[in-house]
Formats: structure tokens, C-alpha cells, sequence
């Protein structure tokens, strides 16, 4: 399960002065790690290092000035909202791909159905990523700038990951796949589901094992997400306790 292309970050790189900050070296060490990822890097890595990076984020935090951290603790409660629309979007899709391969044993072959469903996420999907787009902050203060990184990156993950389960709008999968290049920019357990539930003949066979890719990608995802989920609600718990020292 790999990304379709290099994380795009929205906030520039910044040299950290550690001497000031000797925890910042810790968290741009984080930060560079998700940098780095390209092709080959699995999205489930992305969420692992993300972990991490909050982590690192974590021990920042109780070293910093509370002055600082308002407009964080505001932007915090984003971060949360769109990971937990996230988690939404995995589990209507692990939802879907249960009930079709229960509509396979039956032999009742549900394919329209699930296509129906998928239409209806990658519209939810669509919304977040666009409303991700609006999600820009910067300052000119150093915690702010380290951690307006931190937010910039978490949400390229995200987008990532919605990107990933998302459908390709451009041109269809048919024309994508006839060269390599094509193929590796769309392929994917998503739509590779997708690819053979819109061919013209349907053989249940043929879904049975994209399907059952799928659901562990899906798995995969959730695990990660999850992980991170447990992170932001733990920063904005620092947050909160250091605001009101």
C-alpha cells in the first residue's frame, strides 16, 4: 500500500535553532522522516512516523512559554475533527466491503450496491479534502512555526490517506491502466475493487481477492489512524494543562 506521489507539505521548511529549543532537533527529526517520503513509502509507515512525531511533540510542549499556545489549542480541535472524519470514512468502507463479500457466500452478488456506497463516501471524501485545502495557518513566532509545521504535515498524512481511498477523477481507470506510469498512479487496493466491479462482466471469483487486499489495507489504516487519533487527543490534553497553569 504505497502513496501515489511525494507528501506535498504546506508549510516551508524552517531551521531550528536547537540550542533555544534542544527538544525542536527531536520533532524536526520527525518531521524530516515524513519529508522524505516518497513512492515507496507505505501510508500505514506515514501514520506510524506520525505517531512518533507527536510523541516528540509531546515533550516540546512542556518546555514552551503558555502565551504561545492558544492558537494551537484552536487548531488543535481541526486536527481532531478531520481525523475523526477519517475514521469515519474507514469504517463505512471496511462496512461496505464486509457486506459485499457477505452478498458473495450468499451468491446474491450486491455489486450495485456497493458501488452506491462508494459514490456516497468518495463524496465525504472529496468535502474533507477540499475543506483540508482551507486549513492553512502561519506565524511568525518559533513554537508557532514548529508547530504550524507539525499541522501541516499532519494534515498532508491525512490527505494522503484520503487520497488514497478516494476514486481517480481523471479520465477512467481503463485508459490509466494501459501504460505502466498509468498504473502505478492509480493502482491500489481501493481500485483495484473498483477496477473489477466496473468492468463489464463481473465474476464473483475475480472480487474475492482485491476484496479480501482491501480489508486488510483498510485494517492497516484504521490501526494507524487510530494511533494517531490517541495522540491528538493526548496533545490537546497538554495543551490544555499547560494553559491552565
Amino acid at each position: 500500500m504505497s502513496t501515489s506521489n511525494k507528501i506535498a507539505y504546506h508549510a516551508r521548511s524552517i531551521s531550528l535553532p536547537t540550542r533555544s529549543h534542544p527538544l525542536a532537533a527531536a520533532v524536526e527529526a520527525q518531521l524530516c522522516k515524513l519529508r522524505s517520503s516518497d513512492l515507496t513509502s507505505s501510508i500505514t509507515n506515514n501514520l506510524v512516523a506520525l505517531k512518533d512525531l507527536y510523541e516528540c511533540v509531546e515533550d516540546f510542549l512542556s518546555t514552551e512559554d503558555a502565551k504561545y499556545l492558544d492558537a494551537v489549542l484552536d487548531r488543535s480541535v481541526m486536527l481532531w475533527d478531520v481525523c475523526a472524519t477519517i475514521k469515519d470514512v474507514l469504517s463505512m468502507m471496511k462496512q461496505s466491503s464486509q457486506d459485499l463479500q457477505s452478498s458473495i457466500r450468499r451468491r446474491s452478488n450486491e455489486f450495485a450496491t456497493y458501488m452506491i456506497s462508494r459514490k456516497k463516501i468518495c463524496k465525504v471524501i472529496q468535502k474533507c479534502l477540499s475543506d483540508l485545502k482551507k486549513n492553512t495557518n502561519k506565524s511568525n513566532d518559533l513554537v508557532a512555526n514548529v508547530l504550524t509545521e507539525v499541522e501541516a504535515t499532519t494534515l498532508s498524512v491525512f490527505e494522503s490517506v484520503l487520497s488514497f481511498l478516494s476514486a481517480p477523477k481523471q479520465r477512467s481507470l481503463v485508459s490509466k491502466l494501459t501504460t505502466k506510469s498509468a498504473t502505478q498512479q492509480v493502482v491500489n487496493e481501493v481500485t483495484k475493487v473498483d477496477f473489477t466491479l466496473k468492468s463489464k462482466v463481473i465474476e464473483a471469483k475475480e472480487v474475492q481477492k482485491p476484496l479480501a487486499a482491501l480489508e486488510m489495507s483498510l485494517q492497516n489504516l484504521e490501526d494507524g489512524l487510530e494511533s494517531v487519533f490517541r495522540c491528538l487527543i493526548k496533545n490537546r490534553v497538554s495543551l490544555l494543562n499547560i494553559l491552565n497553569q
